[in-house]
């Protein structure tokens, strides 16, 4: 797994957060007048007669007279009646197209339309029968983000400012399901634990998504979905490529680990700290400190599974030996 530094702002996302949230240009009053027209002294519809300022009275009196009788013409009009709102169904339909379109695989169960944007397209909500629901902006061509990305981008934002303006947001209760779908992706690319955190972190080099999952008590995980599957690293592995891992805390790795030892000769060994050495063609090598303040070099295959594990006393040879550790090397035998 090849990734940037992520969630920046997704490119998708941030667009979608700027239309949502670009303001209207000019703040139209009364009459028509806007703001500008005001601090300009741009009068429209309105007569100013020579000689004095305003007129004199009788011109005044006139002026009030023809306003009035203005006022009462437009007040007799017909008004045009309002278009009647579109129904469930009628959103439900243009919000399947607009997904149609753009070839996302989204069999919808509910669309509602949430306003406009600057342009006065449609922005829809659009909940589908598995997997995210979308945002979606019926322009041309459409814009779609999914549910999951908008929140990663939004959590991201406000852990670099609370008060983040993080734009159009999912807000119908069925959208906030990332937990159970991207637990249950996390289970299909062979997590094997309680997985009780889940969010879109970012994207990968090859512009895949990037999926971070919490486990309870255990190591948390990064999975991409890619064009052969599932590209899923452990914390660990995540935090020796300098990424970082938002779910998983030290003693979590170090509680997970521990029942990679059982049956092993560290396998009393009350794990404390780890660290993720390195890994070549046999699978990846570990340093465990003990609360004895011993330790061992652990190497897991590719499966997950330990395969040995050497003491840090005589392990100096394995990666440049131990460094959690205090152990003295052993004494070397006599010979005889």
């Amino acid at each position: 797994m090849h990734y940037k530094q992520v969630l920046g702002l997704i490119g998708g996302a941030m667009a979608l957060t700027l239309i949502a949230t670009q303001p209207v240009s000019a703040q139209q009053q009364p009459g028509g007048r806007s703001e500008s027209d005001r601090a300009s002294g741009v009068i429209r519809g309105e007569q100013v007669l020579p000689g004095r300022i305003g007129g004199d009275r009788a011109d005044r009196d006139q002026q009030a007279r023809q306003q009035e009788t203005r006022s009462s013409r437009r007040a007799s009009r017909p008004r045009a009646a309002a278009a009647p709102a579109a129904t469930p169904e009628e959103n439900l339909a243009a919000a399947q197209a607009q997904l149609q379109a753009l070839g996302l695989p989204c069999q919808m169960t509910e669309a509602s339309l949430l306003g406009r944007d600057p342009q006065q397209n449609p922005i829809y909500e659009a909940v589908c029968d598995s997997g995210p629901g979308y945002i979606i902006i019926a322009s041309t061509p459409p814009l779609a983000i999914d549910c999951f990305e908008l929140a990663g981008t939004a959590a991201t934002a406000r852990a670099r400012n609370p008060e983040a303006n993080v734009g159009q947001q999912c807000s119908l209760p069925v959208n906030d399901n990332s937990l159970a779908v991207i637990g249950g992706w996390a289970r299909d690319a062979g997590v094997t634990c309680t997985v009780d955190q889940a969010l879109a972190v970012g994207k990968s080099m090859n512009d895949n998504m990037i999926y971070e999952v919490g486990c309870a008590n255990a190591d948390g995980y990064w999975l991409e979905k890619t064009a052969t599957g599932w590209d899923l690293q452990d914390c660990m592995q995540v935090i020796a490529a300098e990424g970082v891992c938002n779910f998983t805390t030290p003693a979590e790795q170090a509680a997970g680990f521990r029942t990679k030892l059982a049956g092993t000769d560290a396998a009393g060994c009350d794990v404390q700290e780890l660290r993720m050495m390195g890994h070549n063609a046999n699978g990846r090598f570990y340093e465990a400190r003990c609360a004895a303040n011993d330790g061992f070099i652990v190497r897991v295959n590719n499966a997950g599974v330990t395969q040995q594990v050497y003491p840090c006393a005589t392990a100096q040879n394995i990666g440049g030996g131990c460094r959690l550790t205090t152990a003295a090397p052993a004494a070397a035998s006599t010979p005889q």
